[in-house]
């Protein structure tokens, strides 16, 4: 089972908390494959919306394949992933209920196949943001001072 990341959503861990991950396939055109398959894929500022029990994701670019010019695809437009109907529900219900939404984390091949990793998250507030980044720094600390006694 070979799996190969195209892109990562590094700023959805910064402004989410992850409370679930899913695994859903992705419908795209061919000249989208063949772009991701080169890594041109960006998941910044995407997301997921579920509108008539479908998940749809929206504002994930993906650059177009040169040599397909004319017959390429726009970057921008929503792509529908493929879920179980009843992960649809419950992702619908959570989202209605709790006020959550759905990120995608990333965009990777698995057996040959495109794959959207979702998650559904809780934004974070400034604070938890600010504790997250001192626990890192700490964290650095902590590791460069047992390095620096290994040494000796």
């Amino acid at each position: 089972m070979s799996v190969k990341v195209v892109a990562t959503n590094k700023k959805a861990f910064h402004d989410y908390n992850i409370l679930e991950k899913y695994e859903a396939g992705i419908v795209l055109t061919g000249s989208e494959v063949k772009s991701l398959r080169e890594g041109a894929c960006n998941l910044k500022d995407s997301f997921v919306m579920i509108e008539d029990g479908e998940a749809w994701l929206y504002n994930c670019y993906i650059a177009p394949y040169k040599p397909a010019h004319k017959l390429g695809h726009d970057p921008y437009r929503k792509r529908k992933l493929l879920l179980h109907k009843r992960e649809i529900l419950r992702l619908m219900g959570k989202v209605k209920e709790k006020g959550l939404t759905i990120v995608p984390l990333q965009v990777y091949f698995k057996n040959g196949k495109a794959k959207v990793e979702i998650a559904l998250a809780k934004g974070k507030v400034k604070y938890e943001k600010r504790e997250d980044i001192k626990e890192k720094e700490t964290r650095r600390e902590i590791e460069k001072q047992f390095k620096g006694k290994l040494k000796l």
